[in-house]
């Protein structure tokens, strides 16, 4: 691992176990005390060797069950990979996804005090920066509001705010939020997070949207039922995933089975 490097994977899977018996009722949880409750191997993840450098955009990309918040949630931690895996990571993680954290019978001031702490602020920090985040949310009239009563732009636009904040080497994005809001915020959040999140950061994004890829990223991975199948350029690995996704389509079409 040169220094270079801040996030390295060597030989990483991960394999959960599945339980397939379910007990509903008392009759069965009692019928099936004493017998052993079968369960079947899921591979996840199968054998990823990847470096990311310092400064480096990189997104992870595939279909819905290939493997990509798996990868997400070993890299930060919060899962534990299986025997033989080895992860690095150098400098300080965060994982910013909209509505982090929200506790939605808390105001948004409540929730700023809060979700400010996970981001590694201090309560003085938090404090000091309480105004500017209202104020760049456009919440001036509603700070004191329980956020289960906010729009789903409202809280967009919160989580956005506090994310400006955040103090770490590392972002681990499920999902993208900049550029969120109506167009006016916008395109004022666009330019924000571009300079405050971005600019000198490392940047992990499990994504959905090829266009985010392609604008933002200097390499992507794409997974196939967690399997590595291409890494690489932004746009080799979206034309990889195009490649799959019509093959995928034809297939189905010719089994007559509906897109």
């Amino acid at each position: 691992m040169d220094e270079d490097t801040v996030i390295a994977l060597r030989n990483v899977s991960k394999t959960y176990d599945i339980k397939d018996r379910k007990n509903d009722t008392i009759r069965e949880r009692v019928f099936n005390a004493f017998k052993s409750n079968p369960s079947r191997k899921l591979k996840a993840l199968n054998s990823i060797n990847l470096e990311i450098k310092k400064g480096e955009f990189f997104s992870i990309i595939g279909r819905n069950g290939s493997g990509k918040s798996t990868m997400l949630n070993l890299i930060m931690g919060a899962l534990q990979a299986d025997h033989g895996s080895e992860i690095t990571v150098k400098g300080k993680m965060i994982k910013l996804a909209l509505g982090m954290g929200f506790n939605p019978n808390m105001t948004g001031r409540e929730n700023i005090l809060i979700n400010g702490s996970i981001l590694g602020l201090t309560l003085k920090e938090i404090k000091s920066k309480f105004d500017e985040i209202i104020a760049f949310s456009e919440l001036e009239n509603f700070a004191d509001t329980l956020v289960k009563n906010y729009s789903s732009g409202m809280r967009a636009r919160l989580t956005f705010s506090i994310a400006l904040h955040a103090k770490a080497d590392i972002f681990l994005f499920d999902e993208f939020f900049g550029g969120v809001g109506d167009l006016i915020f916008k395109k004022k959040s666009e330019e924000v997070f571009q300079k405050s999140l971005i600019d000198g950061k490392t940047i992990v994004l499990i994504t959905h949207s090829l266009d985010v890829v392609k604008k933002h990223s200097d390499r992507a991975l794409l997974l196939e039922t967690g399997n590595p199948i291409i890494l690489g350029k932004p746009s080799e690995v979206i034309n990889k995933y195009t490649e799959l996704a019509q093959a995928r389509r034809k297939s189905r079409q010719e089994l007559g089975i509906e897109n």
